[in-house]
């Protein structure tokens, strides 16, 4: 039998969303021509909706409602699973951490001006994803022996 065990990187995002609509864009360093959504790689044994909530954190200071999964999709060239969580948050104000970003703002993003501020194709189909979603994936973390849900989003519509 074969120690071959997959080596697939699991990355996370949040399309997140302020009181008046805005979504929230970063620019990493290592990608300056564009603007994203914050996210990054899931770490040892995090469950994926804490990790997401820790990034955007890390990146904007901002902490986040998880609401649910908007999409799942893999970079065949990187070997990367990327999973996409609509969000909330109640603060506008961003603390920035540039170590982690090189800018961040929140941003009247629509279907028309998307791809002012995004440049990536792969990036623009999955925040139009999020950013259309009528309801989520949903979404669970579990502990076995014993079994043990430890949180669940529910597919649910979301409520603007």
């Amino acid at each position: 039998m074969s120690n071959n065990y997959p080596k697939h990187i699991v990355a996370v995002s949040a399309y997140v969303t302020n009181a008046e609509g805005e979504a929230l864009l970063i620019k990493a360093h290592w990608r300056k021509d564009t603007w994203e959504p914050p996210g990054g790689q899931v770490e040892q044994g995090e469950a994926l909706d804490e990790a997401v909530r820790r990034e955007v954190l890390e990146e904007t200071g901002i902490e986040i409602d998880v609401h649910g999964i908007t999409g799942v999709y893999y970079n065949a060239s990187s070997e990367i699973l990327s999973v996409v969580f609509r969000a909330t948050c109640s603060k506008r104000e961003i603390k920035m951490q540039p170590e982690e970003i090189f800018d961040a703002k929140f941003v009247s993003l629509t279907e028309k001006n998307i791809e002012e501020y995004i440049t990536r194709p792969h990036m623009i189909s999955r925040t139009l994803d999020a950013m259309l979603a009528e309801d989520f994936i949903p979404y669970e973390t579990w502990e076995v022996r014993p079994y043990n849900l430890l949180g669940r989003l529910d597919k649910t519509k979301f409520q603007v």
